[in-house]
């Protein structure tokens, strides 16, 4: 009735996450190209701290999966930039986020946290800089 587990959790984590998806979703429908970056910078560096986990624990399956996720939501993130509108600015991002992704593939192959660090604290400052714009704007 519950789930196939003995435990009965399976269901009640499913119906979890079907909460969180549907919750992400009414998110991301209302939100602002400006809000919908921040949203992506947030699972970013959320999933950054997941790889960073995984690597420690040796969970190396999790931590190309938690990898893979970043490299898509800096991939994500670079095709929203307006180089027409951002110009200079534009391109500097898109040379950081490519960096980053590199750094992220370099952290993988050789299991180092230190360079996820290093993507984590230049991910940080960019996101810092996308939260006071909000708040130049809002």
């Amino acid at each position: 009735m519950y789930s196939n587990s003995p435990h009965g959790y399976g269901s009640t984590q499913n119906n979890y996450q079907q909460y969180q998806d549907t919750d992400l979703a009414i998110q991301t429908a209302a939100a602002t190209p400006h809000q919908l970056v921040l949203m992506l910078f947030n699972g970013l560096m959320d999933e950054l701290v997941r790889a960073r986990s995984h690597i420690a624990a040796k969970r190396f399956e999790k931590k190309v999966t938690s990898i893979n996720k970043c490299i898509d939501i800096l991939n994500a993130l670079t095709s929203a930039l307006d180089y027409e509108r951002g110009g200079d600015l534009s391109l500097q991002l898109a040379g950081l986020y490519d960096y980053c992704v590199y750094r992220l593939y370099d952290a993988s192959d050789k299991l180092s946290v230190e360079l996820l660090d290093e993507v984590a604290v230049i991910l940080g400052n960019i996101r810092g800089g996308w939260e006071g714009m909000g708040t130049q704007h809002g």
